[in-house]
């Protein structure tokens, strides 16, 4: 095909944000995965589709099922089962406490 460019599981995104290697971003409305330490303003590759374990949010209600959606805090930069304020990104994969400091999610790719 003439007009293919890659195969989008990674994208080549501005960071709006220092992240470093395997930590979040949300990027607009395309939330990834930093493939190497990036700083902020800086162009790099950030995966969007796969199973990655990310730092989530402690405290009450902020845990998931198996299954269940998983959003990003753009404010405190982890993972969370809130949605009120935050941004879908995935599923989660295993299920994790309100106390679990990480958290394994599916990414969806950019929306």
């Amino acid at each position: 095909m003439k007009n293919f460019v890659q195969e989008g599981e990674r994208l080549d995104l501005t960071a709006p944000y220092d992240v470093n290697s395997g930590g979040g971003a949300l990027v607009g409305s395309t939330f990834g995965v930093a493939v190497t330490t990036v700083a902020s303003g800086a162009v790099a590759a950030f995966t969007i589709v796969g199973v990655f374990t990310l730092a989530k949010a402690t405290g009450a209600s902020t845990g998931g099922a198996q299954g269940a959606l998983a959003y990003w805090n753009n404010t405190s930069k982890n993972v969370t089962a809130v949605s009120s304020g935050n941004t879908k990104i995935g599923v989660f994969t295993a299920t994790c406490a309100d106390a679990d400091a990480t958290a394994r999610v599916r990414l969806n790719g950019a929306f």
